[in-house]
């Protein structure tokens, strides 16, 4: 099966069968991440990103229902964020050394790395425990895996394509306004919220490949890239944040030398962001929904007038 909505299945079973999917892996991956943590709650992370991006797309159809799951899902990765945030540190760590070789000895980066490590065991063995935590995200998604059961969508044509048009329209708008916000104003906080803008429309690309008007798969490409530049920069805010705050791990004296490579890092990434954000958002959300809710209309119609298919021999 794919995250992606099939227009000859009512919108109901298709997202069931998407959120059930979603659900399994991150379940798969919660239990993987008892050995292997670091790589594994990122993982689920992303089951969990990818999960709300469909509730986002199909709250129109169900307000009260998204909104009740969005929000136990949102827990979820919230409860499992620490050890991620101290891996993307880490992470953070190696791209400046990659991005600034001349400079990373003098800027001491091999040892705040180890530091960082060392960090982030103390945060996945804290003192809840990391079974615990995992059980209890694990009890938290086969929850929501039973809630979804209950929901019900629009499944006539008209009326499915209406929700997923309207629904993809709010993230689009949600796009835009953070865009404008990080040229008007440029916080952290501003563009944050275009990286969840952007992922969430990333999501939406794959979940409407057969709907959206073509050609998707470059509009894919670009917003996944832009979603991951976003990422980084989020990861140098972060990290900024932290030392400004003398927070845990950079409690310590201030790594001047490392805050002036955060600075050019994060000058950099701001530049690219807002250059490939407004590329990608430059078409009024209005006429680009227009033109998806025609082609729903249409597929969707299509689908469901086609006869059933008939059985093969021996079936």
């Amino acid at each position: 099966m794919s995250f992606r909505i099939d227009p000859r299945t009512p919108l109901t079973d298709e997202v069931r069968r998407i959120a059930r999917e979603e659900i399994d892996k991150a379940v798969a991956y919660l239990d993987a991440a008892r050995d292997n943590p670091e790589k594994a709650l990122h993982a689920v992370r992303r089951r969990i990103k990818a999960l709300r991006a469909l509730l986002r797309l199909v709250r129109p159809g169900d307000e009260a229902f998204c909104r009740a799951e969005n929000d136990r899902f949102r827990d979820v990765a919230r409860s499992i964020a620490g050890p991620r945030q101290a891996t993307a540190l880490i992470e953070t760590i190696d791209r400046l050394i990659a991005d600034y070789p001349e400079e990373a000895d003098s800027a001491g980066l091999a040892g705040i790395r180890a530091m960082l490590v060392r960090f982030r065991a103390s945060v996945v063995y804290g003192e809840i425990g990391l079974a615990a935590t995992l059980d209890a995200a694990v009890a938290e998604c086969r929850a929501g895996a039973a809630a979804f059961d209950a929901l019900h969508l629009p499944d006539h044509p008209e009326d499915a394509a209406d929700v997923l048009a309207e629904g993809a329209l709010a993230t689009l708008r949600r796009a835009r306004k953070a865009l404008k916000q990080c040229r008007d104003s440029g916080q952290a906080e501003d563009f944050h919220e275009l990286r969840k803008a952007v992922k969430t429309h990333a999501a939406h690309l794959s979940l409407l490949r057969r709907l959206w008007p073509s050609p998707v798969k470059p509009r894919r490409e670009r917003a996944d890239l832009l979603g991951e530049s976003l990422g980084e920069l989020h990861d140098v805010f972060i990290m900024r944040a932290l030392i400004d705050a003398r927070e845990a791990p950079f409690d310590g004296p201030e790594p001047k030398l490392l805050v002036k490579l955060l600075k050019r890092s994060e000058k950099a990434l701001r530049k690219l962001c807002l250059a490939a954000a407004e590329e990608l958002f430059e078409d009024k959300p209005r006429r680009t929904v227009r033109r998806l809710a025609r082609k729903c209309r249409t597929d969707l119609g299509e689908a469901a007038a086609m006869p059933e298919p008939e059985g093969t021999p021996g079936e």
